[in-house]
């Protein structure tokens, strides 16, 4: 692919965002590209993913999202193989003896709703979001697009070992990960990359291995209580409500931990019908977070109790559902000071930076842990990128330019490490 097309491939998945499980569409474009190249081995949809999933939607509305992606162009055979939103994709090439390396990059959109004012480039250029309520405001189609075209650098190099690309679906729910690093494709990798875009650092700007993934827990839970006239008899009811605000008081008012930082948020909360009726159900999401695994599960434990609590307070009963979740991780020394060296000699490449924290949670890390488990290394690569809107946000973008410095340098550490002896 040239430059160009590369660029196009980017602004096609743009205009075509799909949230965690519902990436029919993407995936399909993926591996419609992914069948020109010469590649050893293609694995699609359940031949990429362990059974165990979570957040995984109900069936009328993945039909929803897989007519959108079939009124869109996506091959029907493709759409086959992806029955129950089993989304994403691998890709293999064998290149002679050496090690196995791994390219991570994730490949799902979020839920919002795109700018459409002309100074937002996507706008402007015709390539907004045709998925209304829904976007890349995060860089995963550019992600997509630099898998491809290290791929394709790898096919022309003179690369000697064998090069997994993993398109990883249902990363911003942070559910797409584990399942991928379960699937037992990630077993025989002896060096993994994985790869994104941006995290405020500008254009030619190149972040060696990226450390301080805060592990991650959430959830929803549903409070249960009983309905009655709010004036007439309100102590006949058990108010889901008020059990559900003790919850998220008290979920902000965990103890925190000697041992590092940790978080917790509550970012849903919705129930009622009336303002007479004493509300019945009532529902909250929220999440907690620590610098450590162990750190993430202490502040798990303290939620539950505190649910639990909250619900026997005011009579009601609480039914708590996990959602996403992801472990800490970290980026191996020796990795990262390969890619350091790699990126300082890369064309297009201004600045490159050692080490850095993300400060977020990223699911990447499960199938980081996953080769480190195996005594492989892994490492985080940040590829700068000027956006005009903070991650996440309606008018977020990326400078294409920074695609192809993505690309050259992640497919020249990949060459450097066929290079080595495993």
């Amino acid at each position: 692919m040239t430059a160009a097309d590369l660029v196009e491939f980017r602004r096609d998945l743009h205009r075509h965002p799909e949230p965690a499980w519902r990436e029919f569409y993407t995936t399909a474009r993926i591996v419609d590209e992914l069948e020109t190249r010469g590649i050893d081995a293609l694995y699609v949809g359940s031949e990429v993913l362990a059974a165990d999933r979570t957040g995984v939607p109900d069936e009328d509305e993945l039909d929803v999202w897989r007519e959108r992606a079939r009124d869109a162009g996506a091959r029907e055979d493709i759409l086959s193989r992806l029955d129950g939103g089993q989304t994403g994709a691998i890709a293999v090439a064998e290149r002679g003896d050496g090690p196995t390396v791994g390219l991570r990059v994730d490949i799902d959109a979020l839920p919002i709703t795109e700018s459409d004012d002309e100074a937002h480039a996507p706008a402007e250029a015709g390539f907004r979001s045709e998925n209304e309520g829904y976007m890349h405001a995060c860089g995963h189609d550019a992600h997509a697009t630099i898998g491809l075209g290290v791929l394709d650098l790898i096919l022309e190099s003179d690369f000697e070992g064998t090069l997994k690309v993993f398109f990883q679906p249902g990363e911003e729910r942070i559910v797409g990960g584990e399942p991928m690093a379960n699937s037992g494709h990630l077993d025989d990798v002896d060096y993994l990359l994985a790869v994104h875009v941006g995290l405020d650092h500008p254009s030619g700007e190149v972040v060696a291995g990226i450390d301080g993934f805060l592990a991650v827990s959430q959830f929803a839970a549903e409070f249960s209580g009983s309905p009655a006239h709010a004036g007439a008899r309100p102590e006949a009811g058990d108010n889901a409500m008020q059990a559900a605000a003790a919850a998220v008081e008290n979920l902000y008012g965990i103890p925190r931990h000697g041992d590092g930082p940790t978080r917790v948020n509550v970012g849903v909360i919705e129930g009622g019908t009336a303002t007479n009726i004493v509300p019945e159900q009532v529902r909250i999401e929220g999440e907690v977070r620590g610098e450590t695994t162990e750190l993430m599960e202490y502040m798990d434990a303290k939620a539950d109790r505190v649910l639990d609590a909250a619900a026997e307070m005011h009579g009601c009963t609480v039914e708590r559902t996990p959602a996403g979740r992801a472990p800490s991780a970290e980026s191996d020394p020796e990795l990262r000071d390969l890619v350091s060296e790699i990126a300082g000699q890369t064309a297009g490449v201004t600045s490159v930076v050692e080490n850095d924290h993300l400060g977020g949670s990223e699911d990447a890390t499960y199938l980081m842990r996953r080769v480190q488990e195996h005594g492989g290394k892994a490492a985080y690569v940040g590829v700068g990128t000027d956006h005009p809107g903070g991650h996440h946000t309606e008018t977020f973008d990326v400078d294409e330019s920074s695609i192809g410095v993505g690309i050259d340098v992640l497919e020249r550490a990949i060459v450097a490490l066929g290079e080595r002896s495993d």
